[in-house]
């Protein structure tokens, strides 16, 4: 079964390096990325661990629905969804290749982000403690973003229309530590909890506290959940 669940992520990893939207989503991180860590770097002049990573999780809010937006919405406009429903693979190990392949994308452009503190590098000392802490917590974020594209995906054959529900979902997860301000006591703890801006805020000050990271994996597993069940439903009509 394992093999055959990775039959399905290598086609959905070589579907990522054919598919045009993969690139611009590329382009879009690096370019606005590099153009934001420069200016913020040849303004000040001192070396500072947050320009590598101020800027990436917002990135992450829009590039993300264009990387998952067509991983279930394409299989169900062409018609080969009926060939995974009918194969040896559940639901579920379907949900999981390609998801994998998903994570993996975040990780290649994670890594690929490097290049940000090799450079810093060359001009000064930078705290490696913190920095990985803040990748740790972007890993987790765009995982967790990715988790809920996927599930966007598996409720439309069209691809616009997953991408724009997976931003609108993720987009509401994000500006409620903004609408947490308008409230007082409980309340204002309880919808900051649930923000996913707000428990990066910890990893970003160099600070990895276990309630973060169950946090997001189970943001994860709610979502990858929420898409199994989308897709056996389809699955049954």
């Amino acid at each position: 079964m394992m093999r055959k669940v990775l039959a399905l992520y290598k086609k959905e990893m070589g579907q990522y390096f054919v598919t045009p939207t993969s690139y611009v989503a590329f382009a879009f991180f690096f370019v606005v990325m590099g153009y934001l860590f420069s200016t913020a770097f040849l303004g000040s002049q001192v070396v500072r661990e947050e320009y590598v990573y101020q800027s990436a999780s917002f990135l992450f809010l829009f590039i993300t629905p264009l990387l998952s937006m067509r991983l279930v919405s394409e299989e169900l406009r062409q018609g080969t969804d009926e060939l995974l429903f009918t194969s040896p693979l559940t639901v579920f190990h379907i949900v999981i290749g390609k998801y994998l392949a998903a994570v993996t994308v975040v990780l290649m452009i994670l890594a690929i982000s490097l290049i940000y503190p090799w450079i810093l590098t060359r001009y000064g000392d930078l705290d490696w403690g913190l920095l990985a802490a803040a990748y740790l917590g972007l890993f987790l974020i765009a995982s967790a973003m990715m988790a809920v594209g996927l599930f966007a995906s598996s409720l439309s054959s069209h691809q616009m229309v997953s991408g724009i529900v997976a931003f609108a979902l993720l987009l509401g997860f994000w500006i409620l530590e903004t609408a947490s301000d308008a409230f007082y006591g409980v309340s204002q703890e309880v919808l900051s909890s649930f923000s996913m801006l707000h428990h990066l805020e910890e990893f970003e000050k160099g600070i990895v506290d276990v309630s973060h990271i169950v946090y997001y994996l189970a943001l994860i597993l709610l979502f990858l959940g929420l898409a199994v069940q989308s897709l056996e439903k389809r699955r049954w009509r």
